[in-house]
């Protein structure tokens, strides 16, 4: 997992509330455990004007141009602004894993779905939760100014705007140690390896009958 590194990205505005993980990667398209090649499927009711023909992966599918993500610049954003209750719905991580094969690296909105949320940590994605009114204050910003961007500072926690407003976030201080280090469940587990073996050795003088190799 890469470390979250200060960015200013351009802002994607998407204007719905309880955008569950169906939305964000519907179910037909679970068919892989590998974290890549899911962006394409990113909001796929919404992006497509047409089914996606899983027996053709040679299909040209009909864009719906009024689909934010599809309009230029926002088919390069890497912050989403949305409303409430962001990823509600079932459990599956490959809703985050979609959102970061499209680029984007940061959600900002009042509150999330908390099993999305957890995820969100564990792959390198941040969820900023902000008041409701700040995310009202962005949503006429990006209305009004197309391409508009924002710097996003984990360190310091906060989100400032191209004019120069800061709005302030918080965050646990464990998810936010992760993500500027890049540790994903595995790496924090490693980060303790040197007690892991010591461990073992001990139980190794202890309990030595659980150590031995069994021949085949």
């Amino acid at each position: 997992m890469e470390k979250f590194k200060t960015f200013t990205g351009i802002v994607a505005p998407l204007d719905r509330s309880n955008v569950d993980t169906d939305a964000i990667i519907p179910k037909q398209f679970l068919k892989s455990i590998k974290r890549s090649g899911f962006g394409p499927n990113l909001f796929d009711d919404w992006r497509y004007l047409d089914s996606a023909n899983p027996l053709n992966e040679k299909q040209t599918r009909k864009v719906n141009p009024d689909f934010v993500l599809n309009q230029s610049p926002y088919d390069k954003a890497e912050v989403l602004l949305a409303r409430e209750n962001f990823g509600c719905g079932s459990s599956r991580e490959h809703a985050v894993w979609a959102i970061t094969d499209f680029g984007l690296k940061v959600v900002l909105a009042p509150s999330f779905g908390d099993i999305f949320y957890s995820n969100s940590f564990k792959n390198g994605f941040l969820p900023v939760r902000l008041k409701a009114e700040e995310i009202d204050s962005l949503f006429n910003s990006v209305e009004s100014r197309k391409g508009f961007k924002v710097t996003v500072n984990l360190e310091e926690q906060y989100i400032e705007t191209e004019d120069k407003e800061k709005f302030s976030f918080n965050i646990d201080a464990g998810l936010k140690e992760r993500m500027l280090e890049g540790l994903d469940d595995i790496g924090l587990t490693l980060n303790h390896a040197a007690e892991i073996r010591e461990y073992e050795q001990r139980r190794k003088k202890i309990t030595p009958w659980l150590f031995k190799e069994v021949s085949a």
